[in-house]
């Protein structure tokens, strides 16, 4: 099954250290479906201050993670005349829901489904787990532009 590493990641979306948010893509069915990996550790640059004494990824991080992880799912699903060629740019998040913290040591995995695609306007379902616990759901709408 189809997979990428970072560095194969990062020849597909623009985003780069300390904003790339996702280490690995796996499970990936071309125009339907993925999983982004995060492997969340004490020395992501967020964590300082948020917040000093208790360690918690910010709302808005997960959603960039899985925004993250729905473009190298689109740029896959366009091809390789795609990669390195296109940014994927958010647009809208609609009913964004969080239900846990994610914290240093997590593993956080980011579950994508195209619910319409293939065009110039995009739509994805998003859930966040972190040992098979939903942190977080949205659905998320990005337009494909030139990178």
């Amino acid at each position: 099954m189809q997979q990428y590493d970072v560095t194969a990641i990062k020849e597909m979306i623009p985003h780069r250290y300390p904003f790339l948010l996702v280490d690995k893509v796996v499970d990936i069915v071309k125009g339907e479906s993925c999983t982004g990996i995060k492997c969340v550790t004490i020395n992501e640059p967020f964590f300082p201050g948020h917040f000093p004494d208790k360690p918690v990824m910010p709302g808005v991080l997960i959603l960039e993670a899985m925004a993250q992880t729905a473009g190298v799912l689109a740029v896959d699903s366009l091809g390789e005349d795609a990669k390195g060629s296109k940014a994927v740019f958010f647009m809208g998040i609609d009913g964004a829901k969080f239900r846990k913290t994610v914290e240093p040591g997590d593993r956080l995995e980011m579950k994508i489904t195209v619910l319409r695609g293939g065009g110039a306007v995009w739509k994805f379902q998003g859930e966040a787990y972190v040992e098979g616990t939903k942190v977080c759901e949205a659905t998320l709408t990005a337009m494909m532009g030139a990178n």
